[in-house]
């Protein structure tokens, strides 16, 4: 194998953005800091970090930062992890106060270990989050929980203004990429989430080999189960361990996919190189 073919293939123009770290940056980071919390923005190498902590806005990442599941996409740690902090909910809750959000994006690392996914840690920082800053909406990025309804019901119950779920991509490469999940469950659960009422959300990852009408297809699927927002953004490749870079799509394609999913009928499209799942999504309460 060529030396050519090993490295990793280097980003287009599109992809080169570095937005300067300024006050609201530092002060982001510093209440982070100072509550021992996790955030996906710095686990998952988001590339949008700079930007929205610069903007005061920052993805919580509640269960710890090590993961039961080792997704070929994903950053973030995985092994056995620490036992679940009964304190984290109240830190959460006082980061939110001290960062003064007025929306508040949470998501959890895999918890396989705990009997309920996880479920009462994340029903209980949405109840302190919501008891501490009464007027702040909430969206929560959460897990399969193994496909059992009742440890998502109780996330449910918390009743956050959003509820997301990533399908990450298209059927066909979902055994690739995804650790232990499963595509039709994971349509399963976001239709359980339009079944109480509560806003559902989606999103994928492009450029890991799938097909134009891959991609619709997956739009369909998550229109038929009824999902309301779709966030589309390009995969990068966090370390030579992970999957590598089968195309970087260009923002022309985004677009593209934008307009269709609007036609679709979905409320929100966020369609771009460097959307994730947390693009915008102070919009999405609306």
């Amino acid at each position: 194998m060529m030396m050519e073919e090993v490295k990793r293939r280097q980003k287009p123009d599109w992809l080169k953005i570095k937005v300067p770290k300024g006050k609201e940056y530092i002060e982001v980071r510093d209440v982070i800091d100072r509550n021992k919390l996790h955030t996906i923005c710095t686990s998952g190498q988001c590339p949008n970090k700079e930007d929205c902590w610069g903007r005061g806005t920052a993805t919580f990442m509640i269960l710890g930062n090590i993961c039961t599941r080792s997704c070929k996409f994903c950053a973030v740690a995985t092994g056995r992890p620490l036992p679940a902090d009964l304190a984290e909910p109240g830190r959460i809750a006082e980061s939110v106060r001290h960062m003064k959000l007025r929306h508040c994006v949470i998501t959890s690392v895999d918890r396989d270990d705990l009997e309920d996914g996880g479920a009462a840690i994340w029903a209980a920082t949405i109840r302190a989050v919501k008891e501490m800053n009464p007027a702040v909406t909430i969206e929560t990025l959460v897990p399969d929980f193994r496909g059992r309804k009742e440890y998502l019901q109780v996330v449910i119950n918390a009743r956050p203004e959003i509820i997301s779920h990533n399908l990450e991509t298209v059927k066909r490469l979902t055994p690739q990429v995804r650790s232990a999940a499963i595509y039709e469950r994971s349509l399963e659960v976001i239709g359980w989430v339009v079944e109480s009422g509560i806003r559902s959300k989606s999103g994928i990852m492009l450029g890991l080999g799938e097909t134009e009408e891959e991609v619709i297809q997956v739009m369909d699927d998550l229109r038929r189960v009824g999902c309301e927002v779709l966030t589309i953004g390009q995969y990068l490749q966090p370390s030579m361990k992970h999957l590598p870079v089968k195309e970087y799509i260009r923002p022309e394609q985004f677009e593209k996919y934008r307009i269709i999913g609007l036609e679709k009928d979905f409320r929100y499209v966020e369609s771009g190189p460097l959307v994730r799942s947390s693009y915008h999504a102070e919009k999405h309460v609306l």
